[in-house]
């Protein structure tokens, strides 16, 4: 006898038979049972759910020797002749090769002719979406209105394909997709039956790929069994499939946890050595992150679609809910930017590096140390070590005293500029930039005219105190030209504060007279620094000094202050807290919490305390950040201080009294107020004010949150 394929061997009967679609066949034996028949049924569904199946079966039923039944024996002429394909009364067609109105108006002129075995000729026409318009126009009367022996089943795979007056003439039934955990239960039966060994993650494997198909299903099976010399072993359907390890997932999220970046680069090696789809690597992590945000929001609602619902459940209990959306974020970012990468295995591990280096830092589960560093040695990286195209730092030599320095010789004057700095910033300990040096001669800029040799005679006329303050400079180590491979164009100028005070005091617009060509030397702008400068660097001039000529300053520090952002609203006031309301105050900056659980805390405010039972309530501005892993949180921390346990409860209810929040918002703005006072009330800011025209910029004005130490 010739080997039969399991799909065929293993086709149901009966309607007992069939395996799930529990929704149509409760109908379809329910009017069987009552005799109330359709003439016209049409079922949907992808391929090899059981559309022909469940049209045999129908047949059957109304044909059955027995009489119209949900249950037909199956051994009467009928059924067999049904079963074996060969009943004259069931005529099936397939449209996808007879599509023409031809082949519809031949079918028709047959359908006037009574059956000739069975009670009902049953026409069963097989992916009816493929038949032309024509063809449709020409069915729909009799399809309408057919003779009472006749009953029409249509199938479809695309039953949007169809006219809406095909529709509305058919009792029409939707046929789901097969489920993985159903598919393996029903190739479990099957393969118990066969005695054939078998692995669980096979049939596993065998069921997702099935994409719902027990008819697909069943011919892998088929495969697997040829493919591993009589049995099925997830390792040969693996290698048959070309499917992905499901556990290596788990390993590459596992090091994610672990915040092990030597264990999540070797689980990349081993995906490696399959040559998988990267894209599809990072979807299978996306949906195991996916099944774990679930299993976090609603254990039991977890599917155990891959064989792997302990795995899930483990992992929704080891991450952190934040921690979850993070990862699931990044994966679905990275997998839409892996095209761009350059290889796509260094994509996937950046993605993986990326959720490693950004994960959240108040994590429960947060790498213990930081990452170590791969192949690079500190000793190398140093205050010494320079960047490609930019100019090396000069050694600065010690200051010559004025006694000891050497007579100035006077040949060649050169136009009076400011000296260079006579000091070098202290080296640190990271790597020098091309911004931190100071500006050399720029390789592309158009070299500066020689200077014209000073006339003797303008010579003489400048002032001895200038030589003197020449004499005095130290000789500073020319700087050499940085390499023209990588120029730094407007590199900000070193000054220093002493050099510019000492060249604004010496050099006079009297002197300047005598140079020709001389060009006004204005200082490079200093870098932006958001703090205040010391209290030395303020100085009282000698000279008086019109305000009115510098009324561009109040200008621009008028277009400044609009340009700064505003301080963002404080909180609301509240009611002043008693009660359990002021213990809250007191016990908020004893708890060791921060982060996400400390903002939440600090929202809250101290209802009730029954024993060991708390009930806290927050403001429901804040409840986007609360969920259960931060009440948890709070309550542990509770815990830990009050060394007990105690069982906390919050509600999102408005506190009526002030929060740590609101508190600490309302100290900012009393030492706020009180900082803008005292600057106004200080003689030296009046006096200033008086003298100079000067204008206070409220937005600048900060408390001290600690004194000022003095130095001497």
């Amino acid at each position: 006898m010739s080997y039969q394929v399991l799909a065929r061997k293993w086709r149901p009967r009966s309607f007992r038979e069939m395996v799930g679609q529990t929704h149509v066949l409760k109908a379809l034996i329910n009017a069987l049972d009552s005799q109330r028949l359709h003439h016209a049924y049409l079922f949907t569904g992808t391929r090899g759910v059981g559309k022909t199946t469940i049209a045999r079966i129908i047949a059957k039923c109304l044909n059955c020797e027995t009489g119209i039944t949900s249950s037909p024996c199956g051994e009467c002429s009928v059924c067999r002749e049904i079963d074996e394909g060969r009943f004259v009364d069931l005529i099936e067609i397939d449209a996808a090769s007879r599509t023409k109105v031809e082949d519809t108006r031949e079918l028709l002129d047959n359908v006037q002719y009574a059956p000739s075995r069975g009670r009902f000729k049953v026409y069963l026409i097989d992916e009816v979406h493929m038949l032309s318009s024509h063809s449709f126009n020409a069915l729909l009367k009799t399809l309408e209105e057919p003779p009472p022996y006749v009953k029409f089943i249509l199938a479809t795979t695309d039953p949007q394909k169809l006219p809406a007056t095909i529709l509305s003439r058919c009792l029409q039934f939707s046929l789901k997709n097969m489920t993985p955990e159903r598919v393996v239960e029903h190739l479990t039966h099957v393969l118990g039956a066969e005695n054939i060994p078998f692995e669980d993650d096979a049939l596993w494997l065998l069921g997702r790929a099935a994409d719902g198909s027990m008819r697909d299903a069943m011919s892998l099976t088929d495969q697997a069994i040829a493919f591993g010399e009589g049995k099925v072993l997830a390792a040969d359907v693996r290698a048959m499939l070309g499917t992905l390890d499901h556990g290596q997932v788990y390993d590459v999220l596992t090091a994610l946890i672990d915040g092990d970046a030597r264990s999540l680069l070797e689980a990349v090696r081993h995906l490696a050595e399959q040559g998988p789809d990267w894209s599809g690597v990072l979807s299978e992590i996306l949906n195991v992150l996916h099944r774990v945000a679930i299993a976090q929001a609603l254990p039991e609602g977890v599917d155990n679609g891959h064989g792997d619902r302990d795995r899930v459940l483990a992992l929704a209990q080891a991450l952190p809910a934040e921690d979850v959306q993070f990862y699931y974020q990044m994966g679905l970012i990275g997998r839409r930017d892996l095209p761009l990468a350059p290889d796509p295995r260094g994509g996937f591990e950046m993605v993986l590096l990326r959720m490693l280096a950004f994960r959240p830092a108040d994590s429960d589960n947060a790498p213990r140390q930081p990452l170590k560093s791969v192949g690079i040695n500190p000793a190398t990286v140093d205050s010494q070590t320079t960047v490609a195209g930019a100019a090396p730092v000069a050694p600065t030599p010690a200051p010559v005293p004025a006694a000891t320095a050497p007579a100035p010789v006077l040949e060649k004057p050169a136009p009076v500029t400011p000296p260079a700095p006579a000091y070098a910033p202290a080296p640190v300990e990271e790597v020098d930039l091309p911004w931190n040096e100071p500006k050399a001669a720029s390789p592309i800029s158009e070299p500066e005219p020689e200077p014209e040799p000073v006339p003797a005679s303008v010579a003489e006329d400048i002032p001895e105190p200038v030589l003197d303050t020449v004499a005095e400079q130290p000789e500073l180590t020319p700087m050499p030209t940085p390499a023209p491979a990588s120029p730094v164009p407007d590199a900000p100028e070193v000054e220093s504060q002493e050099h510019i005070q000492a060249a604004a005091e010496v050099v006079t617009p009297a002197m300047l007279e005598h140079v020709p060509d001389a060009v006004p030397y204005v200082p490079a702008p200093m870098e932006r620094d958001d703090e205040p400068p010391p209290d030395d660097d303020y100085y009282e001039p000698d000279v008086d000094i019109d305000p009115a000529s510098f009324a561009y300053l109040d200008d621009l520090a008028h277009d400044t202050a609009e340009a700064v952002e505003k301080e963002p609203e404080l909180l609301p006031a509240a009611k002043p807290a008693t009660g359990l309301a002021a213990d809250w105050l007191d016990l908020f900056p004893k708890l060791p919490i921060s982060g996400m659980t400390g903002s939440i805390a600090a929202n809250c405010t101290l209802i009730s305390v029954d024993g060991d039972n708390w009930l806290l309530h927050l403001d429901p501005a804040h409840s986007a950040l609360f969920n259960s892993t931060q009440q948890r949180r709070l309550n542990d921390a509770l815990n830990q201080y009050h060394e007990r346990t105690l069982n906390l409860s919050i509600e999102l209810i408005k506190p009526e009294q002030e929060t740590p929040a609101q508190a600490a918002a309302r100290r900012r703005a009393d030492r706020q107020r009180q900082a803008e006072a005292s600057i106004h009330a200080d003689p030296f800011i009046q006096q200033m004010l008086e003298q100079f025209g000067a204008r206070i910029r409220e937005d600048t004005i900060a408390p001290v949150d600690a004194p000022a130490v003095q130095t001497p």
